[in-house]
């Protein structure tokens, strides 16, 4: 079924605000040290992850990194999708030092104009305290919550 050693979704795609802030899905250009230290140090929902898992959950989903116009990392996002039917939007992430200039928003909203998602019948996410931000470029409340369940196998 095609090239296993293939990364996934590799559509190298590059939005530029007029204030220099890109986002791309340019995995060349992730610092995934950097991501791992957001993720398990300073996110809610990944405290303790490892860099291994880290990297493999970004060499197996779509991600997308923020940089600022000195081109350092300042956000990040992953998608993991099968691209058509079902796409889940999580560890997104803002630096702290550049959190309130709408860097959460262009992620967000770059995210799900990107072309591997456009079109993707059912798009999700999770957020404990972000709901106004998603709101802004479409997501809504779960309708039927009670027919989502999860299975944790790991804490």
């Amino acid at each position: 079924m095609g090239d296993s050693s293939r990364q996934f979704y590799s559509a190298n795609v590059n939005w530029v605000r007029d204030d220099g802030y890109t986002v791309t899905d340019d995995r060349e250009r992730l610092d995934v040290p950097l991501i791992h230290r957001w993720l398990s140090e300073e996110s809610y929902w990944a405290q303790g992850c490892t860099i291994e898992a880290v990297t493999k959950s970004i060499e197996r989903s779509l991600p997308l990194g923020c940089f600022s116009p000195s081109e350092a990392q300042v956000g990040f996002a992953r998608w993991v999708t099968d691209g058509v039917t079902f796409g889940w939007l999580c560890d997104v992430f803002v630096d702290e030092e550049s959190r309130g200039q709408g860097l959460g928003k262009f992620i967000a909203k770059t995210a799900v104009e990107h072309p591997e998602i456009r079109g993707t019948r059912l798009l999700v996410l999770g957020t404990r305290d972000a709901h106004e931000l998603y709101r802004k470029v479409g997501f809504v409340e779960v309708p039927y919550p009670q027919r989502w369940m999860e299975l944790r196998t790991q804490d």
